[in-house]
């Protein structure tokens, strides 16, 4: 089991803002963009200065798909899925904890305790 701390973007500022114009952030942190609707969630990453790996995660905690993101590029990263929920999280955290698509993410955001 691994727990991230999380910052939570669920307002459309917060959502569009992001991780914009950081230079770092810790490992074992991220941001969770949470959305009203299930719809495909296209990301990309200008004005982010970090590499980030983005997972597109289902109302159950269901990890749809993984989108590694190149820093400052406008390349669009979308879901494969109508999905509510995008996780955040440095590049290669979600491979280094062997973390992939069909994964489960646990939390009360899923219906799910600790």
């Amino acid at each position: 089991m691994y727990q991230i701390d999380a910052q939570v973007a669920k307002t459309p500022d917060q959502r569009q803002t992001g991780l914009m114009f950081r230079k770092e952030m810790p490992q074992s942190e991220g941001m969770i963009f949470v959305f009203e609707q299930p719809a495909t969630q296209c990301f990309w990453m200008k004005n982010t200065l970090i590499p980030l790996t983005a997972a597109f995660v289902a109302d159950d905690g269901r990890i749809v798909n993984l989108a590694d993101m190149k820093p400052l590029t406008e390349d669009s990263h979308c879901s494969k899925e109508p999905v509510r929920f995008v996780l955040e999280m440095n590049q290669g955290w979600f491979e280094r904890k062997n973390i992939k698509a069909g994964t489960k993410l646990g939390g009360e955001l899923f219906g799910q305790s600790r």
